[in-house]
C-alpha cells in the first residue's frame, strides 16, 4: 500500500501532525485537511513548523462540502481526527464539527462514488463514560455517573448502582459505551455512523478510543488538552498544579507516536476493519503518580511536591479510566513508551517555545466562571 494517498483531517493537529510522519516515513503521500482554528493553532493560519515537508496541505472545514470535496479528490484512505474539543458548554459546536463532518465524509463517498479504500475514525476513551466495575455482591457492573450530591460532598468513588455498595474498577472493554457529556457522545456518534454506514455501503471503517494521548506538539493553548500541559506549565512558571478531587483517581496514558503506530496498524490491517479498539498505554496510574513524575522531569525546586489539592472536581469527569488494549495487541501492537517519555519531550520541546500568555491560569478561570469546574461544598 506505500504509494497510496493519505488524507488526514485534523492533519496539523497534535495527533495528526505525528500521524503524517509516521505515513511519509513508510512511503504514503500524505494530504492534510485543517481549519487551523485558535486555540489549538497560533490563530493566524500559520501550519506548524514540525509538519513534514512532503506533505500536501489544504485548509478547509470538515463542516464544508466545498472543503471536503477538494480534500478527497485521489484520496485512497482517510485518517479522520479533526474534531473540536473543548470543556465549555458549547453543546452545539461539538456535534456541528464532530457528528456533521463524519456524516458528510460518509455522504460524499457514497454519493460520488469516491474509490476509499478504508476510514479511520478517531474516537475516545470518554465514550465509556463512569466505565466497568465489580461489586462484590451483584458483580460485574456500569455505573451510570456518580450523583452532583455526591461530589459537592467529596465523595469521590461511585457506587453499586444495584446495592449501592463499594465497587472497584475494572478495565475498559470496546463492548460497552455511555457517553455522559457532549465531547464523548458526539465522539460516540461518529463510531456508530463510521461501522454503520461503512458497512451499509461497503467502506471499510475502523474506530479507535484513545486513552489520554501525549508527547510533544500537544498544544498549549488549548485548555482540553489536560493534564500534561496543565501540570507541566504551572510548574514550570514555580507554581504547584492544581489537582483535582483527591487525586487518586486512575488514568491512562499513551504516547503519541505509539497512537500514529496503531493509526497506520488498522488502516493497513482488513482483520481491523468494521472494530472499533482501544489504544491505550497498558496500565493506570494515579493523578498524583503522574504529578510526581512531572515534577521530577521539570526539576521542581519550589516548595512543596509541586502540586495542591483545589478541592474542585470537573462536572461530567469520570472517577476511573483505564482501557483494555488486548484486542489491539491480537493485532500485532504494543505500547512502546511510558507516561515518562511523554512528559520529558514535552518538557524539552515546551522549553523551545515562546509563552507569552498564562494560558493554564486563563483556561482555569474559563472553567470556573462557565461552572465545568466546582467547588466541594458549593
Amino acid at each position: 500500500m506505500s504509494g497510496a494517498r493519505v488524507l488526514i483531517t485534523g492533519g496539523a493537529g497534535f495527533i495528526g501532525s505525528h500521524t503524517a510522519w509516521e505515513l511519509v516515513r513508510a512511503g504514503y503521500r500524505v494530504r492534510l485537511l485543517d481549519a487551523l482554528c485558535p486555540p489549538v493553532h497560533v490563530g493566524d493560519g500559520q501550519w506548524p513548523p514540525w509538519l513534514p515537508a512532503e506533505a500536501e496541505r489544504v485548509r478547509g472545514d470538515v463542516r464544508e462540502r466545498a472543503d471536503w470535496e477538494r480534500a478527497l479528490e485521489g484520496v485512497d484512505y482517510v485518517i479522520h481526527l479533526a474534531a473540536y474539543q473543548d470543556l465549555l458548554p458549547n453543546f452545539s459546536r461539538f456535534f456541528h464539527v464532530n457528528s456533521v463532518g463524519t456524516a458528510l465524509l460518509y455522504e460524499l463517498i457514497v454519493e460520488k462514488r469516491l474509490p476509499v479504500r478504508k476510514v479511520v475514525v478517531a474516537s475516545s476513551q470518554f465514550v465509556y463514560g463512569e466505565g466497568r466495575y465489580r461489586c462484590a455482591r451483584d458483580g460485574e457492573v456500569f455505573p451510570s455517573g456518580r450523583a452532583p450530591e455526591r461530589l459537592a460532598k467529596a465523595l469521590w468513588d461511585p457506587v453499586c448502582p444495584k446495592c449501592g455498595g463499594a465497587i472497584e474498577p475494572l478495565p475498559l472493554l470496546e463492548t460497552h459505551a455511555d457517553p455522559k457529556n457532549q465531547y464523548s457522545i458526539s465522539k460516540y456518534s461518529q463510531e456508530l455512523m463510521a461501522l454503520a454506514l461503512g458497512r451499509n455501503y461497503g467502506i471499510p471503517s475502523v474506530a479507535l478510543r484513545y486513552s489520554i494521548v501525549q508527547g510533544r506538539w500537544q498544544s498549549f493553548r488549548n485548555a482540553y488538552s489536560g493534564v500534561l500541559r496543565v501540570f507541566t506549565m504551572q510548574m514550570m512558571q514555580g507554581r504547584p498544579a492544581p489537582i483535582f478531587e483527591d487525586g487518586r483517581q486512575l488514568r491512562d496514558y499513551v504516547h503519541v507516536e505509539d497512537v500514529a503506530r496503531a493509526n497506520r496498524l488498522v488502516m493497513e490491517s482488513d482483520a481491523a476493519d468494521y472494530q472499533v479498539f482501544n489504544v491505550g498505554g497498558g496500565r493506570g496510574y494515579t493523578v498524583l503518580e503522574f504529578a510526581q513524575i512531572v515534577a521530577e522531569e521539570v526539576g521542581w525546586k519550589g516548595m512543596g511536591p509541586g502540586y495542591e489539592l483545589t478541592g474542585e472536581y470537573r462536572v461530567g469527569d469520570t472517577r476511573h479510566s483505564v482501557s483494555d488494549i488486548s484486542r489491539l495487541r491480537a493485532l500485532g501492537w504494543e505500547p512502546t513508551k511510558t507516561p515518562r517519555d511523554s512528559v520529558r519531550e514535552y518538557v524539552a520541546w515546551l522549553r523551545s517555545e515562546r509563552l507569552d500568555r498564562d494560558y493554564t491560569g486563563e483556561a482555569l478561570q474559563r472553567l470556573r466562571a462557565s461552572g465545568a469546574l466546582r467547588k466541594t461544598g458549593a
